[in-house]
């Protein structure tokens, strides 16, 4: 089943050029709608599945058992390894890094993203190339409010979105304690990219629960 969409057309432009943060092979000239589930008990605790728009799984995400830090591997329908996510142990601003593949090398880090500010009413993340060393300016930010399941993610402090996501009400995932995100990838945005970011958001989040 097709993944609903939320709150009509976006109207904010999207991004003028590709935002390919991963690989250009995750960017699409249309947009992409996704699904994002994550399992109600996992001995993990970090355990998702990202599906498209025919239901069809085009991602996975699998949490490691009793890690000393929160790791959290990115895979594609196949089971390979695409990311990495590290949270840094500790991280006033809940700072995670990304990795490409299976690695933590600094050599292969893409991206860090981290809370804009320690106490927050609202949900505001930073996202930082690894080539934005100096880390004076994001290059993409996340705004909304997650308790409401409601984001949207920006091309840095600038008003052109690169994606929404909305939460999903079903009555299959109220009984089994599902939490289901839809989220839409707007045209020649990474989507692997903004998936990775969805699952650290729920991270941080349920951190803040515990």
């Amino acid at each position: 089943m097709a993944a609903a969409y939320y709150g009509g057309p976006p109207a904010a432009p999207a991004a003028p050029a590709p935002v390919a943060v991963v690989s250009p092979q995750f960017c699409a000239p249309y947009v992409v709608p996704l699904t994002v589930t994550k399992k109600a008990i996992s001995l993990s605790d970090g355990d998702f599945t990202i599906t498209d728009a025919n239901g069809a799984t085009v991602l996975q995400v699998k949490g490691a058992v009793f890690s000393i830090r929160h790791r959290r591997v990115l895979l594609d329908a196949a089971g390979q390894p695409i990311l990495t996510m590290l949270e840094k142990v500790f991280s006033m601003h809940n700072r995670w890094e990304v990795f490409r593949g299976d690695s933590s090398n600094e050599s292969d880090l893409l991206f860090t993203a981290k809370k804009s500010s320690i106490f927050q009413l609202k949900t505001e993340m930073d996202i930082f190339l690894a080539s934005n060393t100096a880390q004076q300016a994001c290059d993409f930010k996340i705004k909304g409010s997650y308790f409401e399941r409601s984001c949207a993610f920006y091309l840095g402090n600038s008003s052109s979105m690169i994606a929404q996501m909305n939460r999903q009400f079903t009555v299959t995932n109220v009984l089994l304690g599902r939490d289901t995100f839809g989220v839409t990838v707007f045209p020649h945005v990474d989507y692997v990219f903004v998936a990775a970011l969805v699952v650290i958001l729920d991270e941080i989040h349920r951190e803040r629960s515990d």
